[in-house]
Formats: structure tokens, C-alpha cells, sequence
């Protein structure tokens, strides 16, 4: 059961709906590079790089901590030896993601968590998910014809900005769950945005790649193009602007972001975006609400896997992918056969065929959630798979339904850029959040120091397809669709793995895979996080070039699939728990897994 090698530098792969996929692919990915050296950073946290760069999990007892970058995992590690509990390290961290990887993460997003109470052992969700404005219609992002508008042309300003969810999701969940003073938590962001912090090569690779956006607004290009030059590896960058967003948030709470200066400041900023004004107000900032919901869980080789439901597609899609694999022995096939892969294929293809046309914000259309997993449907949708080749065409099932709605497909286009935390603390509790703020750098608009999302632009950018409404439109007050799927594995009632992942709608496939990876086929967690993607979601296989997945091209290709060999460049981070705690971090970001 080896894993394939993986060959880095990488890129992040695109996600699109089928009707735009094959355009909108030739955008240029998110590239990564390989751990640049951080300055400051402690002999574990480099023994951490060392162990993923030799593909080797990284291993304790009392607490782990797996995200995106050394500093970060760090500012999170020291909450944790203090005593602290996920939820305080998490807020940590996040702070820290805001300021050393801006164009994935930060206040200006949004994120969904979802945590395991060891005291209880109960499971539930955060819904920290942009909201759109009160003033949002159905013809946002439509130009005077109705005709749905360019990608860029609706993301760079401020059309695509929704109302944060992040700085409140922080708070509530420590109000819930935290145990460490507030304001103890911004300290290593604080310090590190006045003091200064090394400018990562993957950072400084996606700012010369997005120069020309970037340089629309003058805020925004003042820090990231000083002088008129994109920001370079290793030089030390200070911003002041989010020292002091982190000094009124930790005096303030939340409300220090969503009154008073601040909020005034963002929607000075959406409302006066030059070329491509946006409809942001006060009124919704001050309104905005993160949701408790009730987690969504499917049986999978007599484990639960359980994840964020609407307005996330991510853990209904997820679990439709385990639960119609769950009738086939992957365990024997194994990770080499192509047989594996064409039953992990088509059951995503028919997952994605129901994310389409069914999933959306439960809190605005009828989502068939319970019908969609339930053992009974998968059962049926499974036995599509019987065949030996790859089906000719997919479509939307029919689940039970509570009350009855007939939706058109989604039209929708979901690019990356996001980021994974996963955190298990020395009592037990259990954290897995995704959080973004939707495309690289967002929609470049950099207030206060930190950038605004361009979550709106995850919606349908048509509200009807052939009279016939589509669910995932824009409405007031709504929240978008996410692939967004932050992950909690039990096995008798208990954490046994912590997952999630960045990567727009392939998120799905990348975290379907390492579980697939870990309980199938016996990959230790980091193996399982490195293991070679390959992803279908609408037809196409893609597969990542450079590893050893394109051994599998001819063969999938025989099947009758069309093959594309692609970077995909995912930011898995898990932690594996059983006899002790094991940590994986994604190869193909700059992250580690760090513990106790």
C-alpha cells in the first residue's frame, strides 16, 4: 500500500460547474512552492517540515495541530502547551492565516467549523458563511441584456463582497468552548504584523501572478506592490493597519468589526470601489448572524463521517460519494487499480450531478438533506456502478423529499482559495474548519489590513435556467453555495480522523480520497494526505501530472473516460487519532502538523 511519488512544485486546481469548466480551466491555477525557511521558527516546527518533506506523519500524545503555515500552526501550538482548548487555538491560528497567507483566509471571509465535544461526545457546526447584502437582486451578475457576466469582471471590486462571517464565528466559538482569555489569543498576530514577517515564496509567486488585479485600488497596491513592485520571497513585510484591526477586536469582540470605524470603513470601501461598485451597507454588517446546525453524518465502514451541511454541498456530497462506495470492496481493488478509480469517479459524478441541481442555503430553499444520504437512496445510486466502464452520462436522482420543489441545475462558478485547520486538544475536543475567502487575494479589495471576500460570486450568476428557478441564486440575505468540507471521522462514537482541505468544488473529491486512503486502504495520515489526486466531478478525469497518478491515464482512458492531466494542488490537513495522535500536512502547501 504505498503511496504514489509526488512530484512538487504544484498547483492548485481550478473548480467549475461543467458548462464553464473547460474555459474558465485555462485560468492560471494557484501555484505553491516547496517551505521556504521562516524565520523564528522553533527546532519542533522544523522537525515538522523535515517529517513532511520525508512524508513521515508527525506523532503525540496530549494535543496536534495540522494547518497551512509553520507561524501559524506555532501561534496555535503555544495556546495549546498553555492549556487551551481547540477552539482558542483555532482562533490563533486563524489570526495569524490573515496575515502571513492573506490571499486564502482572514477577517474579510468566511469559514464553517465543525467541532466534537469530547465532554459530551456530541458533533455540531458552525455556519460562519458570507451572507449577501439586503440589497443583492437576481440581475447582480448579469449585465443589461441578462446575460450572466465575465468571472473577473464580477469578482475584482465591490459587486462580489458579501457580509464577513469570520470575526463572529471566532467569537462564538469561544464563547462556546473556549477556556483561554480573548485578547491572549491575537498576541503572535499582533506581534508579527508590527514587528514583521517573511514573505513566503507561494505568497510572493501569487502576487506577481495577480500584479495587474491587484494594482486596481490603491490600498490594496501600496501593500502588496510597494513601490509599484510585487512583494519578494524573504523580504520582511509589517502591517501596522491589521495590528491595530487585531488590538480592537481583541478589546472589543466582534462588534469592534461589524460597528463602529471598521465596518464604516468596508462599506466605504465596497460601496466606493471604482468600475465595479458593490451594494454592502452598515445594515448588514450589523445584522449578521453565524448559525449553529445540526451536523450532517453518513455510515462509512462502520464509521461516521460527519461534516457541515447547507449551505455547504461539501458533507452531503462527500458522504453520497462514501455511501454508494460503501457497497464495493476498495479494500481489495486498492489504490492502484483502475477499477478503484472508476467506481470513485462515477460515484463522485453522480454526487455532483445531485449537488447541482438540489443543494443550496436550507434557510432559503428546500434542501432534500435527510433523502440525499439516506442508506436506502445511496443503495439505489450505488448499483449504477455495477457496470465496467465508465458511465456515458449522469444525472440528478430523485431523494425523498420533505415537501416537494423541482430546481434547475446550478450554474454556478467556484474557484479556490481557502484554507484548512484541524486541531485536537489535550481533553479530546475535536476542530475541523475551512475557511476562506473565496478567490485568490478576494476580491482585491484591502481594508484595515486585510482583504474582503468575493463570496458572492460562488452563487449562480443566473437566478432561472429555462424558466425554472435555480436554487442557488442570489437572494437577499442568502447564503452561497460552498464545496467547503471541514471533516470529523468517529468510530464508536469517537474522533478518529480530522480532515479537510482548500480547492473550490474539488475540495470534495480531495477529502472523499484521503478517507478513502486511510480506511481502505491502511495510508498512515500523512500518506493519505500526499497520495496522488484524481478527481472527476462533471465527465473529465483530471489527474495530477507529475506524480505517479498518471500511470492511470491509459487505463481510465480504456474505460471511456477523457483524461486531463492537471496540477491540483489541494491543502489537506489531518490528524489521525487511535493510539496516540498522528499529523499530515498537504506537500503541496507550506503547512505542518505539530504536537505534544
Amino acid at each position: 500500500m504505498r503511496p504514489w511519488p509526488l512530484a512538487l512544485p504544484l498547483v492548485l486546481g481550478l473548480a467549475l460547474p461543467a458548462p464553464a469548466q473547460e474555459a474558465a480551466d485555462t485560468v492560471a491555477p494557484e501555484p505553491a512552492t516547496e517551505a521556504a525557511a521562516f524565520a523564528g521558527l522553533s527546532p519542533e516546527a522544523r522537525a515538522a517540515l523535515d517529517a513532511k518533506a520525508a512524508g513521515t506523519p508527525v506523532t503525540a500524545n496530549d494535543w496536534m495541530i495540522a494547518a497551512a503555515n509553520p507561524l501559524a500552526v506555532e501561534a496555535g501550538a503555544r495556546i495549546l502547551r498553555a492549556g487551551g482548548s481547540a477552539a482558542d487555538a483555532m482562533v490563533a491560528v486563524q489570526a495569524v492565516l490573515g496575515l502571513v497567507e492573506p490571499q486564502s483566509s482572514g477577517l474579510g471571509g468566511g469559514a464553517f467549523l465543525v467541532w466534537y465535544d469530547a465532554e459530551t461526545g456530541a458533533v455540531t457546526t458552525l455556519d460562519g458563511r458570507e451572507t449577501a447584502p439586503l440589497a443583492a437582486t437576481p440581475r447582480l451578475f448579469q449585465d443589461e441584456t441578462g446575460e450572466p457576466l465575465k468571472f473577473f469582471d464580477a469578482v475584482v471590486g465591490g459587486r462580489s463582497v458579501g457580509t464577513p462571517g469570520t470575526p463572529m464565528l471566532l467569537e462564538q466559538a469561544h464563547r462556546r468552548w473556549g477556556r483561554t482569555p480573548w485578547p491572549t489569543l491575537f498576541a503572535d498576530a499582533t506581534r508579527l504584523a508590527e514587528d514583521g514577517f517573511t514573505v513566503s515564496p507561494r505568497l510572493a509567486e501569487l502576487v506577481a501572478a495577480d500584479a495587474d488585479r491587484l494594482a486596481r485600488f490603491p490600498e490594496t497596491a501600496a501593500y502588496f506592490l510597494p513601490g509599484g513592485a510585487p512583494l519578494a520571497a524573504g523580504q520582511t513585510l509589517k502591517n501596522p493597519a491589521y495590528a491595530d484591526t487585531l488590538r480592537q477586536i481583541a478589546a472589543r469582540g466582534a462588534d469592534a468589526f461589524y460597528t463602529g470605524e471598521i465596518a464604516a470603513d468596508i462599506v466605504r470601501s465596497v460601496q466606493g470601489a471604482p468600475g465595479n461598485p458593490g451594494v454592502l451597507s452598515a445594515l448588514d454588517l450589523s445584522l449578521y448572524q453565524v448559525k449553529e446546525r445540526p451536523a450532517v453524518c453518513v455510515d462509512y465502514r462502520a464509521h461516521d463521517v460527519c461534516g457541515m451541511g447547507p449551505p455547504s454541498s461539501g458533507a452531503l456530497t462527500v458522504g453520497q460519494i462514501l455511501g454508494m462506495l460503501g457497497q464495493y470492496d476498495l479494500a481489495a481493488l486498492g489504490p492502484d487499480n483502475p477499477e478503484s478509480w472508476r467506481l470513485i469517479g462515477d460515484a463522485s459524478r453522480l454526487a455532483f450531478a445531485d449537488r447541482g441541481r438540489y443543494m443550496a442555503d436550507s434557510d432559503f430553499v428546500p434542501v432534500p438533506t435527510v433523502g440525499l444520504v439516506d442508506p436506502a437512496y445511496l443503495a439505489a445510486r450505488a448499483e449504477l456502478l455495477a457496470g465496467d466502464d465508465a458511465l456515458p452520462e449522469v444525472a440528478p436522482g430523485t431523494p425523498k423529499w420533505d415537501h416537494a420543489r423541482v430546481w434547475a441545475d446550478d450554474r454556478s462558478i467556484e474557484f479556490p482559495s481557502t484554507s484548512h485547520i484541524s486541531i485536537v486538544d489535550a481533553d479530546g475536543n475535536a476542530l475541523s474548519m475551512t475557511t476562506t475567502i473565496e478567490n485568490g487575494f478576494g476580491s482585491r479589495l484591502f481594508v484595515r489590513g486585510f482583504l474582503l471576500n468575493n463570496e458572492l460570486t460562488d452563487f449562480s450568476f443566473r437566478s432561472h435556467a429555462d424558466g425554472i428557478p435555480i436554487a442557488n441564486r442570489v437572494e437577499p440575505g442568502k447564503r452561497p453555495r460552498s464545496s467547503m468540507a471541514p471533516t470529523i471521522v468517529l468510530k464508536d462514537g469517537a474522533p478518529a480522523l480530522v480532515v479537510g482541505s482548500p480547492g473550490g468544488s474539488r475540495i470534495i473529491g480531495y477529502v472523499a480520497k484521503t478517507i478513502v486512503a486511510h480506511l481502505d486502504w491502511g495510508l498512515n495520515v500523512q500518506q493519505a494526505v500526499a497520495l496522488p489526486h484524481l478527481v472527476n466531478r462533471f465527465g473529465t478525469y483530471d489527474i495530477e501530472a507529475g506524480t505517479g497518478a498518471e500511470a492511470l491515464a491509459e487505463p481510465l482512458a480504456a474505460l471511456g473516460y477523457e483524461v486531463n492531466a492537471r496540477d491540483l494542488t489541494s491543502g489537506l490537513h489531518a490528524i489521525a487519532l487511535g493510539d496516540g495522535l498522528s499529523g499530515g500536512a498537504d506537500p503541496r502547501r507550506e503547512g505542518i502538523a505539530l504536537g505534544d
